[in-house]
């Protein structure tokens, strides 16, 4: 039922965004006959002038047919190719003269216009007010050819009077900030005119160009006509005006370009404002004013057309300019506050800040019916980001990655129970965002004990940075298991491969972590242990000397040890129960194996170090070392035993499609044996024997040869008797080239007599089971 539910819902979404797009191609549809019709209605008397003449080319082009009369194939080549030629040289032609000439031609007279502004100001050629009103002149004169040719010339109109509305601009402009021939209210009046009449030309004759050189042109303004007189104030609501009158526009018209080079001149503007003549003192709160109004404007005209035509967000320029004015807008405002000195204590509120105007945006946007999912999904992630952001912003260390992780298992909770693909997408940063926080505190927490500062010592387990870390696998153990819950399947619209990475991802990641959050708690007590036995002596000579107690590193090394023994031996026995995976389970018999060697070669190194210590009573004058250094190997040896048993019953799963026994059957018997050999030295070097690597050592491997042998004959296991002969022949050359030059004449008659028994032993039980061993050959 659920299931039903689920692809129900899925399918209403698709049928929802298919009336969207049905919608809009509709709305656009409807706008090109528009324009056909108006550009009809200017062709008709072009057509009829011209039909005539077409008469009189086709009668000329049948007289010319009836002359000469061609092959019909090549003829037809020809046509067809002359026609693609000529049907190309005039669409360039066409573009040229109608379209690019015009717009080159006002764009020279603006500047003409301009340069002659500046040079009759340089030069005191003509006053201030004759300027003024010979710029309104040259304005109003292109509006007056503009309105003249509109009927006829509809395109050619639009461009001028889009020239027209920029001289305007510029010249209110100018009589405000330079001359201060207006007063303010009336310049900020016409200014408004301006922009309003701007829009609803552009409007009318449906042409962006009027909006691109009426609005957009007049960003010029400050830099053509600039005295540097400093008046950032006027400029920045002259430059509000125009965003605001483009925002009018965006709310009818989708003109990428003209919010485009709004967006861009803007910032720019902004920004070399802030670079070259920001000062703090003076211009903090005007400028997180500007700021903010910028913003929001720009804000609302990206969305505007989307959300009130319902339209899909689907195109990549809309979505990096909403993504880019939401950074732009942060990236100026923690400038401007970390350089203000109480407003940097309010950098994470100015991001929740961020945080809340995206949300509140998503909110709206959830209520609208009809609006676009993938537009709400966009402002969600916005929204998430800076939430995400304004944790490091004002907090410090493990609340950061407390927050990251819990923040990263709820979206990913959200993503599968919800069916939502992109939530679970946006978990993935901060899953591994997470992770990173969590390595660095981990590396400025731990190994920071000195003893001459001991209000630093940290309580193991029972420790605010343990409680982190807990948290942290809590979080990761949740979301392995809303992975691998069959309930809340993967979308099948993601992607194959990042599925597959995922799965490998982030159960490597959660068992990770969890074997480090207790390692290091482990490794953390035994280095403050040593760092606290430090003990400073003064000799005789005057010299100070500090001495450590050592065997806490060797403890830390066994326990350290011991502690990955039991961890990959509970991984194995999860295998076992409750994964039951094959993958896991070759990782588990290579974790395993890797682990017992290192415990064989580093582990046993430190136990014979432990017992060194305790039969020499290493500086027992300030350090104790007890019978715990002895002891301390069975339980190392319990907890080598545990991986092997649990090892040999994951060999035993059906799961397991890789044979792995006669590995294991090794791993097994020189593990065994080199235990025992360990064991031997020990109890020898305690009993005061020397030479313990000698006599001993080659009568005890001589008798575990012997009893694989015994097995390998028991269980017809070739391969076992094969090799405890072959260790049976390492012994005798290690017996010969090593052993007997230092054995006295009892000690080498005990040795050989009881190993050459035992060869014959072997002898005489392949010569009684040979049937057996001899079948077991031949299968």
């Amino acid at each position: 039922m659920a299931e039903n539910q689920d692809r129900t819902a899925h399918l209403l979404a698709k049928m929802d965004a298919l009336l969207r797009k049905h919608e809009a191609i509709s709305q656009e549809v409807t706008e090109l006959k528009e324009e056909i019709q108006q550009l009809q209605k200017e062709d008709v008397d072009v057509a009829s002038k011209t039909a005539d003449k077409h008469a009189e080319q086709k009668i000329s082009k049948q007289k010319e047919a009836e002359i000469e009369k061609p092959r019909p194939e090549a003829s037809k080549h020809s046509t067809a190719k002359a026609a693609q030629s000529s049907h190309f040289k005039t669409d360039l032609e066409k573009f040229i003269g109608e379209n690019l000439i015009n717009k080159i031609g006002i764009i020279i007279i603006v500047f003409g216009v301009a340069i002659g502004a500046k040079y009759a100001i340089d030069n005191q050629l003509i006053s201030p007010l004759v300027r003024i009103v010979l710029g309104y002149l040259v304005g109003l004169g292109l509006f007056g050819f503009a309105v003249k040719l509109k009927k006829n010339y509809h395109k050619f109109s639009a461009v001028l009077l889009s020239g027209s509305m920029a001289i305007e601009y510029f010249i209110t402009y100018a009589a405000y900030s330079f001359y201060g021939l207006i007063p303010q209210s009336l310049a900020f009046a016409l200014m408004v005119i301006f922009t309003v009449f701007t829009v609803l030309a552009s409007l009318k004759y449906n042409q962006q160009v009027i909006a691109l050189f009426g609005l957009v042109g007049a960003y010029a303004v400050p830099f053509l006509l600039s005295e540097e007189s400093g008046r950032i104030g006027v400029l920045f609501t002259y430059i509000a005006i125009i965003n605001i009158g483009i925002l009018a526009i965006a709310v009818r018209k989708h003109w990428k370009a003209l919010n485009f080079f709004a967006f861009i001149f803007t910032w720019l503007t902004y920004a070399a404002w802030l670079e070259e003549d920001y000062v703090t003192d003076v211009h903090f709160t005007f400028a997180l004013v500007f700021l903010s109004v910028f913003f929001l404007v720009f804000y609302a005209t990206f969305l505007a057309y989307n959300v009130i035509k319902n339209q899909a967000f689907v195109l990549k320029v809309d979505i990096w300019l909403v993504v880019a004015n939401a950074l732009v807008f942060y990236g100026f405002g923690y400038a401007i506050l970390s350089d203000h000195e109480p407003g940097e204590h309010f950098l994470g509120l100015f991001t929740l800040i961020n945080a809340f105007i995206h949300f509140s945006v998503a909110v709206s946007l959830s209520k609208r019916e009809g609006s676009d999912r993938n537009l709400f999904y966009l402002i969600v992630g916005l929204a998430l980001l800076f939430i995400t952001i304004a944790v490091p912003v004002q907090f410090d260390g493990k609340w950061v990655t407390l927050v990251w992780a819990g923040e990263g298992a709820l979206l990913f909770w959200i993503g599968r129970s919800k069916s939502i693909p992109v939530y679970e997408r946006l978990s993935y940063p901060l899953i591994l965002l997470c992770l990173i926080s969590l390595v660095h505190d981990w590396s400025q927490i731990y190994n920071v004990y000195i003893q001459d500062n001991p209000e630093v010592f940290i309580r193991p387990i029972f420790n605010i940075h343990f409680l982190t870390s807990a948290f942290v696998v809590i979080s990761f153990g949740f979301i392995n298991w809303l992975h691998r819950n069959n309930s809340w399947s993967v979308q099948s619209s993601t992607n194959k491969h990042l599925r597959q990475l995922v799965t490998i991802l982030l159960p490597t990641f959660f068992i990770s972590v969890l074997y480090y959050t207790f390692q290091l708690e482990i490794s953390l007590y035994w280095d403050q242990m040593l760092a606290s036995s430090a003990v400073e002596v003064v000799k005789e000579s005057g010299n100070a000397a500090t001495y450590y107690d050592w065997d806490n590193e060797k403890f830390k090394e066994i326990w350290i040890i011991n502690y990955t023994l039991v961890f990959f031996a509970l991984f194995t026995v999860a295998n076992i129960m409750r994964i039951r995976n094959h993958q896991v389970g070759v990782m588990n018999v290579i974790f395993n194996t890797l682990i017992i060697l290192s415990f064989l070669m580093i582990g046993l190194s430190s136990l014979s170090a432990l017992r060194s210590s305790y039969l020499q009573q290493t500086l027992a004058e300030y350090y104790t070392h007890d019978w715990f250094n002895i002891g301390i190997r069975y339980v190392a040896y319990l907890c080598v035993a545990f991986v092997l048993v649990v090892t040999n019953r994951l060999l035993q799963q059906d799961f397991i499609k890789v044979r792995f026994r006669k590995f294991y059957d090794f791993l097994l018997h020189i593990t065994i044996l080199w235990i025992l050999s360990s064991e031997l030295i020990n109890w020898l070097k305690i009993s005061g024997v020397t030479q313990t690597d000698k006599l001993g050592l080659s009568i005890l491997w001589g008798i575990y040869a012997s009893f694989v042998v015994i097995l390998g004959i028991w269980h017809r296991k070739k391969y076992l008797r094969v090799g405890a002969i072959i260790w049976f022949a390492v012994t005798l050359a290690k017996l010969f080239l090593y052993d007997i030059a230092h054995f006295g004449t009892i000690s080498k008659t005990v040795v050989l007599i009881l190993l050459g028994t035992l060869l014959l032993a072997i002898s005489f039980l392949y010569n009684k089971y040979k049937a057996q061993i001899y079948d077991d050959a031949s299968e």
